[in-house]
């Protein structure tokens, strides 16, 4: 399969799941190219921003992953090239 680079955001409106959710990006480390991580504190969530770059089953197993943590939502976008 062909690697396409795409991004995933993440809303975090439960920090009980951080440490799963860190273990999760680690595992997946090879195809991130960059994370950022923003506060919003007046709302009590926190967004990361993770810039990938990897084939579309590797997208859907990472954002799957992180989507069944109890307090996190994660959505994708693939780019086509």
């Amino acid at each position: 399969m062909e690697k396409r680079i795409g991004a995933i955001l993440i809303l975090i409106k439960d920090k009980e799941n951080i440490h799963e959710l860190n273990d999760i990006l680690s595992i997946h480390a090879s195809i991130i190219i960059g994370r950022q991580g923003i506060p919003i504190r007046e709302k009590g969530l926190s967004i990361i921003s993770v810039v990938i770059e990897g084939t579309p089953d590797e997208f859907s197993t990472l954002t799957g992953r992180l989507g069944r943590l109890k307090g996190i939502t994660a959505r994708s976008i693939l780019a086509k090239e």
